[in-house]
């Protein structure tokens, strides 16, 4: 059996892949420092010792707090354990073996991607090519039938979104979405394939605009207002994988 069925391992492996991310969001602007950089206070700069480096546990230990200055450390860290620990158990709710690694893997990898954009407008190349050759790779093992499709459907969310942005500049003079999102999108049909992509893109405008409307809250939107879109595309894969396309009724 290549996949364990059991849910135990993934969930328990889960708060020190959610460590891991820190690093990556947290690194992502000098990704030559995820690998090689070792884990130190931002505010007093002390190498951070391995016995405060457990997931979750350290944290609520420490108080959120550098136990050499006594700083606050933000909740970041604990959040983003917790957040992959989620991931795990909510699959682990709904599917079981190699699926439950796949449902995994992707929602690590969209937490990630969700928190560079929330955190730094962001969404590195180094995050977004691996989701893309997970979700061919995905598709190959387990329904090898809709692996072109779902290839078709990346590259058909690339180029939707460059057409997008190329005609926004046209009519505006200035960029309107990012290469990122592209890139994320095009994940996205890589993993939810062509009947998904719509689902997708709806959730995602609907969750990013509930965002900017709670971010303004009385006040006007103005076309100008940056939205981390990457993250509500995340967000739209992730329960558009889970629960399969939106259904409407009419």
């Amino acid at each position: 059996m290549i996949f364990p069925d059991s849910w135990i391992v993934p969930v328990l492996l889960a708060p020190f892949v959610g460590s891991f991310l820190g690093v990556l969001v947290t690194r992502c602007e000098t990704p030559e420092k995820i690998l090689i950089g070792r884990s130190a206070c931002v505010l007093c700069g002390t190498t951070i010792a391995p016995r405060d480096l457990v997931p979750i546990g350290s944290w609520v230990l420490l108080r959120g707090r550098c136990r050499n200055c006594r700083q606050a450390i933000g909740l970041f860290p604990l959040v983003i354990e917790l957040a992959a620990l989620l991931v795990a158990l909510w699959s682990a709710s709904l599917v079981s073996g190699g699926l439950l690694w796949a449902s995994c893997v992707l929602g690590w990898l969209l937490l990630a991607l969700a928190a560079t954009d929330l955190k730094y407008f962001l969404l590195p190349d180094f995050l977004t090519f691996p989701t893309i050759a997970a979700g061919l790779a995905a598709a190959c093992l387990f329904l090898p039938d809709r692996l072109l499709p779902n290839a078709l459907a990346a590259a058909a969310g690339y180029v939707s979104v460059v057409a997008l942005r190329y005609l926004y500049r046209l009519l505006r003079g200035r960029e309107g979405i990012g290469l990122g999102d592209a890139k994320l999108l095009a994940a996205s049909g890589a993993w939810v394939s062509w009947p998904g992509l719509p689902s997708v893109v709806l959730l995602a405008a609907l969750t990013g605009l509930a965002y900017a409307l709670w971010n303004k809250r009385f006040g006007a939107i103005s076309a100008t207002d940056r939205v981390p879109f990457g993250a509500f595309l995340a967000l739209g894969t992730w329960i558009v994988w889970l629960y399969g396309p939106l259904e409407f009724q009419f």
